[in-house]
């Protein structure tokens, strides 16, 4: 018997859950779990309307998506709708912090929050395509 449960993997609620779980999966680079890659063009893509989980190669937690009819984005810094959750993420050095800012936002990212000047911890807070905060910060 274990002493306590062992995180799996976060779940993530879309409106479009293909279009997160790529999002995220080019943005990490994670792999789909098996049976949850995109279906050849012109194919149904009969797992992306429901449930979808993404692996991390070198294992670890993992993101699931979960599909949902509406969802209302975090108006953060205001708090009218709170973040609920976010994701952090690091890289090593400021250089990479501001690789990975253009890499987020060509991925469609929103820069919620610009903090990448602090010599202490610097940072910035992005929503992904369905609204959801990440941070990518120097650690």
């Amino acid at each position: 018997m274990t002493a306590f449960p062992r995180l799996l993997q976060t779940v993530l609620d879309g409106t479009d859950v293909r279009q997160l779980a790529e999002f995220y999966r080019k943005l990490f680079g994670l792999e789909y779990r098996p049976g949850d890659e995109p279906p050849a063009a012109g194919e149904p893509d009969e797992r992306g309307h429901d449930w979808l989980v993404l692996q991390n190669p070198n294992g670890g937690p993992q993101l699931a998506f979960q599909q949902t009819g509406s969802l209302t984005p975090t108006t953060w810094p205001d708090n009218a709708v709170p973040q609920q959750l976010h994701l952090d993420t690091t890289v090593d050095s400021k250089p990479d912090l501001d690789k990975q800012h253009e890499r987020a936002l060509a991925l469609g990212a929103k820069l919620l929050y610009d903090r990448s000047d602090d010599p202490d911890e610097p940072l910035r807070v992005y929503a992904d395509p369905a609204g959801h905060p990440f941070c990518i910060f120097v650690a």
